[in-house]
Order: structure tokens, then C-alpha cells, then sequence
């Protein structure tokens, strides 16, 4: 008894101070085996040591060796002092407890192969399709490898994915869908409506289309039907190109004493307009303005060509002419659109081109018909200009010599200023008529007309003083004392123009009132013919009695 007594006495402490040996080994290794293993492999072991219910801690090796020295008697154990501690353990120790505990078994794993991941790069795909095609497993389509993707769509009825990734539809979003599908459907009723307009632009003429397209008959060849529809086409963008009218001014009156028309332009030639930061916009009238229309209005049919449009113009007009002395004002609707620029077509104003002349600042605008231009600098807002003033006594020359082709004329000054120009030949002109009355001061020069005039480089077909007016001297008697042709011209114009400046101040404000009491009676009648045409879609008109025989009196109700 007492023999078994001290046997399991050993064997106790021989197991505590096993226990307190390997306890701390065991904590200490097991989690650094662990995170090792974890490194290594981020999935997490199937059977960890944190899992107490399904694995216990494996023993310490002392205590599977307990049960067998049961058995046997044990040693004799060394006596050791009731008071000692247990001893603790030393780096050896736990070197060969580090050896003896069991570690984990690491499980080596594949290295992934990237090339078989499905491309996200242009988003993460759709997974309508895989679901459709009898996937059963839902969480592992982004890990369906590309052998399983494409024995999934075969079974699924659709055709083969390309190896590797994912068919481009699967990247579309349903948003993108629907913008596709209705991109498609508008193009798809644009190409019918195009289709139906150009056969209904293929119709065939009416009487009026058929006469002005005499070269394109009616028929039903394909042939034919796209011939009309391209010249309708033509027409409808030529409409916004050309002159809004086929002719600009009505036809001319033969009562009218003035058979030459002049074109002027407005900006840069007759006022300056410019913006400054203190101003505003400003517009100044060119000096000589009101001589050069006033003077020039009773040899010319003055006409206004302008490309400023209508609304930013005519207001101005207004104020430059109170008295409307430019006749026919033409705007920018007036104009022709051609390769990407305004230009001032004369073929449709309806005169004849030979007594035509256009003084404008733009070559450009006059590019059509340039041997009817004049084209004068632009005017930049100098108060002390003459040019348009100087050019008044050539224009006054033509006038008086009556041209058949003004054109000519201004050939003969091409590439030379025309005032200046004119000035040096009149002055030789007049030097020559002056030493030929010295040398025949017996004989008046009546037919020295046709002289001054071929001396000038122009050749005259008739001539507007021959006879002179009542009151008037008789130009041989004019050309006996030393006077010449433009001598002449000049009295006759500047008196005129006196007298008509003298008419200007003394009715100017009676006209100018009489004007503006014509325009407000205009206004009015235009206001009531509109309020009439508009209401009169909802008031009926108030039905009259008809008319009952004399002596007799209507029924009553």
C-alpha cells in the first residue's frame, strides 16, 4: 500500500511538471506555425486549432507515456524540499519540445493562372447569360474556368465564347441597349423619310414647273423621276441664296428723265460706324453725303445697295435721307450667297447693265459685273475726306455726254484714281480749247463738243446741251466767250440744286410732318386689317335680312 502510495505521487508531479513544460512551448510555436501557414495560403485550413468541437489538442508526449508506467513500479524519486518551486524551463528545453511538437502540414497549392480570369477591364460582366445557360451555382461564376463557360453555353443552346474571356455583349449595359435600339430606329425613319421625300420630289411638273424646266420632261423613268427631284432640291437651296425678288426694281417709267442708275453702298462709304469702350456704338455720316445725293439725284436714279440687313438699316437710312432722295433702298435680302460670299448681283435689278454704275468698297461684292464698279477706299470716319465730293464732276460728265455704255468709260480710267484721273485731262482739255479760240477767235467752236470729248478719251453719242433751256445762254455763245462743256453742265446743275435746296428749307419740316402722318394712317390700317383677319376666325359676321319686296313687311315668327 504504501508502495502505490509513492508510485502515484511520482507519477503526478512527473506529469505537472510535464504539463508546465510543454504548455507554454505549444502556445508559443502553434501560432507562429499558423500565420506561417497563412502567409502562404489565404485560405484557412480545414481543420484549425481554434475548432474545438471537431479536434482536440493532441497530447503532450509525457502524457501518452503515463498509462504504460502505471503498470510498472516506479523509480525511486529523488527527494526534493517541500518548499522548492517547480523548475522552470531552460532554452534547451523548449529547443526539444519545439522538435517534438507535431507541425502542421502545410498543403502546397497551384500557382493561378491570370490568363484564364475573366477581363475586367472594361467592367465587371453581365452574368444573364451563364445564368440562363443552367448554372446552378451562382456565387462561383466569377471562378467558372473557360472549359466550364464554354460546355455551359453549349449546353445552354448558345453558340461558343471565345477562349478566355467573356463575349462583348456581356459588357453592355441596359441602358447602352436601349440607346442602341433607338439610334437604330431613328436612322431607320430617317432613311424612309428620305426615301419618301424624294419620291414626292420626283413627281412629275406642273405647267408652271415644266416651263421653267423645259429640259427635264415628265415620265415614270428612275432616270427622270431623280433628274426632277434633284433640280427641286436645287431650287429650294438656291432660294436662300439668291435675291429674294427675280427683279429688285420695278420696270423703269419712260416719263422718268433719267435714264442712268447708280448703285451706292452704305457702309464704310456713306457713314462709319465703330464701338468704343466710353461710346458705344456711334455712326458718323461721310462730309459731303447730303451735296453728293442732293446734286447727283437729278442726273441719276439713285439706288441704295447695301449688305446690312433690313432691320439694322432702314432706321438708318431714314435718318441719312429724311427726304428720300435714294429712291430704291436694297438690303442684304436683296444680296447673292455664292462660294461663301455676299455679293451684289446687277443682273437682277432690272435695268440694262450698259447705263448701270456701282460705287462700292468691297471688290468683292461687285466681283459679277466689275467693268460697272467704281471702288473707292474705305471711309474711316476722317472729317476732313473729299473723295466722295470729287468723284460728283465725273459722274456729271457722263451724264452730260450721254454714254450708250457707261462701261466703256470706265475702262478707259482702270487702275487710275478717276478723280484725279479726270482732273488732269480736263485741264489738258481745257488748255487745248483755250489755244484753239485764240488762234479762230472769229469762228465759234460749235463743234468742238465732239473735240472736248474725244480729247477727254471718251467718244459721246449724244449730247444734253445742245439745245439750252429758256432762259439759259446758247452754248455756242458759251464756248465763243471761253467756256467749256463741264463749265456749262455745272451752272445749269448748281442751279438746280440751289433751287432745290431752297424748296428743302422752306417745306423740309411740311414734308418731313405730311410723311409721318402718312406712315401713322398706314400703321393704323395694317392694325385693323390684322385685328379684323384675326378676330374674324371667331366672330361670324352678322347675317343682313334679305331683301323683302316694296309694301310688304317681313314674317314674323
Amino acid at each position: 500500500m504504501m508502495l502505490s502510495r509513492a508510485a502515484a505521487r511520482h507519477v503526478a508531479g512527473v506529469r505537472a511538471i510535464s504539463m508546465a513544460t510543454s504548455s507554454p512551448i505549444t502556445h508559443r510555436a502553434l501560432p507562429t506555425v499558423w500565420s506561417r501557414g497563412m502567409a502562404k495560403n489565404n485560405k484557412p485550413q480545414s481543420a484549425s486549432r481554434f475548432d474545438t468541437q471537431k479536434q482536440q489538442p493532441s497530447p503532450a508526449p509525457s502524457q501518452k507515456a503515463a498509462p504504460s508506467t502505471a503498470s510498472q513500479p516506479p523509480p525511486p524519486a529523488p527527494k526534493q524540499p517541500a518548499e522548492a518551486a517547480p523548475a522552470e524551463p531552460t532554452a534547451e528545453s523548449l529547443k526539444i519540445n519545439e522538435k517534438k511538437a507535431p507541425a502542421p502540414q502545410e498543403e502546397e497549392e497551384e500557382p493561378i493562372d491570370l490568363s484564364k480570369l475573366p477581363d475586367l477591364t472594361q467592367g465587371i460582366p453581365s452574368t444573364l447569360e451563364y445564368e440562363t445557360t443552367g448554372a446552378t451555382d451562382k456565387s462561383k461564376v466569377s471562378d467558372v474556368q473557360p472549359e466550364e463557360q464554354s460546355e455551359a453555353s453549349t449546353s445552354g443552346g448558345g453558340g461558343k465564347r471565345p477562349k478566355g474571356e467573356l463575349p462583348a455583349s456581356a459588357y453592355v449595359s441596359s441602358s447602352e441597349r436601349k440607346r442602341q435600339k433607338m439610334v437604330f430606329w431613328m436612322l431607320g425613319f430617317v432613311g424612309l423619310a428620305g426615301a419618301g421625300a424624294t419620291v414626292y420630289l420626283g413627281r412629275d411638273w406642273d405647267d408652271e414647273e415644266l416651263a421653267k424646266n423645259p429640259t427635264i420632261p415628265n415620265g415614270w423613268g428612275l432616270g427622270l423621276w431623280w433628274k426632277r427631284a434633284m433640280a427641286r432640291m436645287t431650287s429650294t437651296v438656291t432660294y436662300y441664296q439668291e435675291p429674294a425678288f427675280e427683279k429688285l426694281l420695278p420696270d423703269p417709267d419712260p416719263s422718268f428723265e433719267r435714264p442712268y442708275t447708280l448703285c451706292i453702298s452704305l457702309e464704310d462709304m456713306l457713314v462709319h460706324s465703330e464701338w468704343t469702350r466710353d461710346h458705344g456704338w456711334r455712326v458718323a455720316k461721310r462730309p459731303g453725303v447730303d451735296y453728293f445725293l442732293h446734286y447727283l439725284s437729278q442726273y441719276y436714279e439713285l439706288v441704295l445697295f447695301t449688305t446690312v440687313p433690313f432691320g439694322t438699316a432702314e432706321g438708318l437710312v431714314r435718318k441719312l435721307d429724311p427726304y428720300r432722295f435714294i429712291m430704291w433702298p436694297l438690303f442684304r435680302e436683296a444680296t447673292k450667297y455664292k462660294d461663301g460670299e455676299i455679293v451684289k448681283d446687277l443682273s437682277y435689278l432690272n435695268r440694262d447693265l450698259s447705263k448701270v454704275i456701282i460705287i462700292d468698297t468691297d471688290p468683292k461684292h461687285v466681283r459679277l459685273q466689275p467693268e460697272n464698279a467704281i471702288i473707292l477706299p474705305k471711309w474711316k470716319g476722317d472729317p476732313k475726306d473729299k473723295a466722295l465730293v470729287d468723284l460728283v464732276p465725273f459722274l456729271e460728265f457722263i451724264h452730260t455726254m450721254q454714254y450708250d455704255d457707261t462701261r466703256k468709260v470706265l475702262k478707259s480710267f482702270e487702275g487710275k484714281d478717276i478723280p484725279v484721273e479726270f482732273a488732269r485731262r480736263e485741264a489738258l482739255a481745257r488748255a487745248e480749247h483755250q489755244r484753239r479760240l485764240g488762234a479762230k477767235a472769229n469762228k465759234p467752236q460749235g463743234g468742238g463738243l465732239g473735240w472736248l470729248s474725244s480729247h477727254l478719251g471718251l467718244k459721246p453719242s449724244n449730247l444734253s446741251l445742245t439745245v439750252a433751256p429758256e432762259g439759259e445762254e446758247n452754248p455756242s455763245e458759251a464756248f465763243a466767250k471761253g467756256k467749256m462743256l463741264q463749265d456749262i453742265a455745272r451752272e445749269r446743275g448748281m442751279r438746280n440744286y440751289l433751287m432745290l435746296e431752297e424748296e428743302i428749307r422752306k417745306n423740309g419740316e411740311k414734308w418731313l410732318k405730311e410723311e409721318q402722318e402718312m406712315q401713322e394712317k398706314a400703321q393704323k390700317e395694317a392694325m385693323k386689317s390684322m385685328k379684323t383677319s384675326f378676330f374674324g376666325w371667331f366672330v361670324k359676321d352678322e347675317e343682313t335680312p334679305a331683301a323683302t319686296p316694296a309694301g310688304t313687311e317681313p314674317k314674323k315668327a
